[in-house]
């Protein structure tokens, strides 16, 4: 079992294997606490299968992990309870109104009832949900239902939120706030987990890491890592420095 430390995550050598297809490669990498960590990559690039493996959904085939100080190994249930989870796809009840899948959540995450008003009003009030409460979600603008799972996933107030391509399929308005938010959990002490396929939302991250086919291709500050692969290119993004670097593992 790894050591504990100040780390929200820590992982090393982790890998997932399904068959003879190698899904995540033996990769290394750790979070601080209260960094906004974005895990970057291509469709494919086994993004969401580290992060259900991080959230203890699926066990790792090999290597060691700590998430929240509990092994992913064999504390999976602890973690669950410790994080807050968005998975890529809508995970809420379509044919639940706003109002019935929160109070379902309270229960998922065994919220003491005494709070159980108070983190409604939170949610519907974070959600901007309150006048649509009693609609069946299905009705809902995707922008819309992302907010509400955003909410849901913070009802028992984690430490460590994890949020699988949560931008996906959602207008570059919704993209805007929902980072606002991400920025405003940080400042209060969450560490935010973010796994997302567009190049340019590294700038609202402390620290990336870009990966393609299960292996880690950089790791750093925005800033650091464009400077290390193009310190003559000012004009240069993320997606310039992604293709850069498969260009040269394949020379």
């Amino acid at each position: 079992m790894m050591a504990l430390n100040s780390n929200a995550v820590s992982v090393k050598d982790l890998e997932k294997r399904f068959g003879s297809f190698t899904a995540v490669d033996r990769i290394s990498f750790t979070v601080k606490k209260g960094e906004i960590y974005g895990f970057i990559g291509p469709n494919g690039a086994g993004k969401s299968t580290t992060i259900r493996m991080l959230c203890g959904i699926i066990i790792p085939t090999s290597g060691l992990g700590q998430v929240a100080g509990h092994d992913i190994f064999t504390e999976s249930e602890k973690i669950k309870h410790a994080i807050g989870y968005m998975s890529q796809k809508f995970s809420l009840y379509e044919d639940m109104t706003p109002q019935e899948n929160i109070r379902f959540y309270l229960g998922i995450y065994n919220v003491p009832p005494a709070r159980w008003q108070e983190r409604m009003e939170w949610a519907l009030e974070v959600s901007r949900l309150h006048e649509v409460k009693r609609r069946v979600t299905r009705d809902l603008p995707p922008g819309w239902r992302q907010r509400l799972a955003l909410s849901c996933a913070l009802l028992h107030d984690p430490h460590i939120l994890f949020l699988d391509e949560p931008t996906s399929g959602v207008d570059p308005i919704t993209r805007r706030h929902f980072w606002d938010f991400v920025h405003q959990l940080a400042a209060q002490g969450v560490t935010c987990f973010v796994t997302t396929h567009y190049m340019d939302e590294a700038k609202n991250c402390d620290c990336v890491l870009m990966i393609n086919e299960g292996r880690i291709v950089a790791e750093g500050g925005p800033a650091s890592i464009l400077e290390d692969v193009f310190p003559k290119n000012p004009d240069a993004d993320l997606n310039d420095v992604f293709i850069e670097l498969m260009a040269r593992r394949q020379q």
